[in-house]
């Protein structure tokens, strides 16, 4: 049987994201400010080299789209541009800082909240319908946060703050989604080193001098940010939405076992029921997307 390239691209592409949390470990004794600058600007060479070599079509189709543009959709592209570099940027630096100075298992957690919470935030923002699967998966989301409030309020609230940044910036691109998505996030990342950049701001700190910051660095800024974009991409082309959101969540399994087996992290009896929940909410959430439109009917979907 002839496999699927789209879909092993995106089951690559959530399989690199689940091992995120070894280099940003490997760079535990820098400033998480230092290590975002370094990796957005890494990330910024690699995206510049690979479009001006690769995609230069899709950077002067995106130009001459905006060009034409009327001055409303204008307005509509750079305000959400900016809005989603903020948003990655937080998420980003917020990210670095819960895997090296809180736990992976928090990251992890941030990120089997996310789609629940860019449902919430797209009915919210953008207006759209929710089913009453959706309803009830945010119903049991929500008390899957209860329970891992009542263990740890802090925890609770950094992957709450990662999985809503990440919801957010997950909206602009919905919003902006006629336009190329790696021109978008080249753009993106620029406007987020130039922030970064300005005097003051204290995020790029002392240059390191050690080659393992910068071999990590250059490691997570190629193969855990650019690279599974591109694969995440490609796999657009030839996949519904709803195959892509069902193999994300690989990438918090791989992390929570990192957390574990890897990092030897422990978890409490309700933090176990609580990430319980969150994957029943999951599967309640997907139910019109994964069972077969016959069976859908006759639950009542």
């Amino acid at each position: 049987m002839k496999t699927n390239p789209h879909y092993l691209s995106a089951f690559a592409t959530f399989i690199v994201f689940g091992f995120i949390s070894l280099p940003i470990r490997e760079l535990h004794g820098y400033e998480s400010n230092q290590i975002l600058y370094y990796r957005v600007a890494f990330a910024l060479l690699c995206l510049a080299i690979i479009i001006g070599v690769f995609r230069r079509s899709s950077l002067l189709r995106t130009l001459d789209q905006y060009r034409h543009a009327a001055p409303p959709e204008k307005r509509k592209f750079l305000r959400n541009a900016l809005a989603g570099s903020v948003f990655l940027t937080v998420n980003w630096l917020t990210f670095i800082y819960v895997i090296n100075h809180i736990s992976v298992q928090t990251g992890s957690f941030s990120y089997l909240l996310c789609p629940i919470i860019t449902t919430l935030l797209g009915f919210v923002l953008l207006k759209e319908k929710l089913h009453l699967t959706q309803w009830a998966a945010l119903i049991i989301s929500a008390a899957a946060c209860a329970l891992i409030g009542v263990d740890s309020l802090t925890n609770l609230l950094f992957s709450l703050f990662i999985a809503t940044s990440y919801a957010l910036y997950l909206i602009t691109q919905r919003i902006l989604r006629e336009y190329d998505r790696i021109v978008l996030l080249a753009m993106q990342v620029l406007l987020a080193l130039i922030c970064l950049s300005v005097p003051g701001t204290a995020f790029r700190g002392p240059v390191p001098q050690e080659g393992h910051f910068f071999a990590m660095i250059l490691v997570l800024s190629s193969v855990f940010t650019v690279l599974p974009l591109f694969l995440n991409a490609f796999a657009l082309k030839g996949l519904p939405a709803s195959t892509l959101g069902a193999l994300m969540y690989i990438n918090p399994i791989i992390n929570f076992a990192l957390a574990f087996g890897y990092y030897g992290e422990k978890a409490t009896y309700s933090q176990w029921i609580a990430y319980g929940l969150i994957l029943l909410s999951v599967v309640v959430a997907n139910l019109r997307n994964w069972l077969p439109q016959a069976k859908i009917k006759r639950v009542g979907v």
